[in-house]
């Protein structure tokens, strides 16, 4: 069978994904501890091997496998786990919908390939578990209060202490206690509540969520001279923080990343300013001078 150009270009694109993904799925099922985590994303290797082969016995071409991007989906693994990696991967297959569709007319396997891509695997992948999902909310928890609470006692601290080390010291001691509280605190709301959360994973979440977001708030008064700039670069690192957590749970749970980000940087900035008058008001008030 004769193949346009155009047509050939498109299956020789969906060829290479397939096997790209394929090595992908395998490599994430490689890594996996449980078995039925393992066995989800083997299925799935299979899966996209087989959509290899009938594109390419279409073809007739041998494709080789996108080698940066196993390597990049591997580093996503390591870094937000694989609930995470393997459903940002599923959501670019909303993009080869309309390739397929076209496709479709001349080759009815297309239609099996893009059915099994919006039904079977995505059953696959709601199957998906894993521990950091399932604290999602205790990270969100320590995230938040971290970025609500410091980014506003910074802001209030810059304009009445006017002095970098100064400032680093107060909002690390306020951000480490406040850091044990919330973990505390987070142990007996999940220990009186008897869901299926352990209490002391669920207090060790919080509280590593809280104290990694104090360090990356605090860093520009320990590595900068000028408490303004300071404070505005603790802001940019406030922004990508909401940005990428946001991003992380809008893809590993299916919400809306853009309600979810502007919520809580709303919240955020709202009370960093209110801080920040605050604190200038109450250094005119006292007369503080440093």
């Amino acid at each position: 069978m004769e193949i346009d150009e155009k047509l050939k270009k498109q299956i020789l694109i969906h060829q290479r994904d397939e096997i790209t993904e394929h090595l992908i799925y395998k490599k994430l099922a490689q890594k996996q501890r449980d078995e039925h985590n393992r066995n989800v994303l083997d299925r799935i290797a299979v899966d996209e091997y087989r959509h290899y082969r009938i594109w390419q016995n279409i073809s007739r071409v041998n494709i080789k496998p996108n080698r940066w991007k196993v390597f990049l989906y591997c580093m996503l693994n390591r870094i937000f786990g694989f609930t995470f990696t393997v459903k940002l991967m599923e959501s670019g297959e909303a993009d080869a919908q309309e390739s397929y569709r076209l496709l479709i007319d001349q080759f009815p396997d297309a239609e099996r390939i893009m059915l099994e891509e919006n039904e079977h695997e995505k059953q696959l992948i709601d199957l998906l578990d894993e521990e950091r999902l399932r604290y999602a909310g205790s990270m969100v928890l320590g995230l938040n209060d971290a970025l609500v609470e410091l980014t506003g006692a910074l802001a209030g601290l810059t304009l009445a202490l006017q002095n970098t080390r100064l400032i680093a010291l107060s909002g690390l001691i306020t951000g480490f206690a406040a850091a044990l509280s919330m973990a505390a605190s987070e142990y007996l709301s999940t220990k009186s509540e008897n869901d299926s959360r352990n209490p002391q994973r669920a207090a060790f979440y919080t509280g590593v969520t809280y104290v990694l977001t104090v360090m990356l708030l605090i860093a520009p008064y320990l590595l900068l001279e000028n408490y303004f700039i300071c404070l505005s670069v603790t802001l940019v690192v406030a922004i990508a923080i909401i940005a990428v957590f946001n991003y992380f749970i809008a893809v590993a749970r299916g919400e809306s990343f853009r309600e979810r980000f502007w919520e809580m940087a709303i919240l955020s900035f709202s009370v960093a300013t209110l801080s920040f008058l605050v604190g200038y008001g109450f250094r005119m008030l006292l007369g503080v001078e440093l």
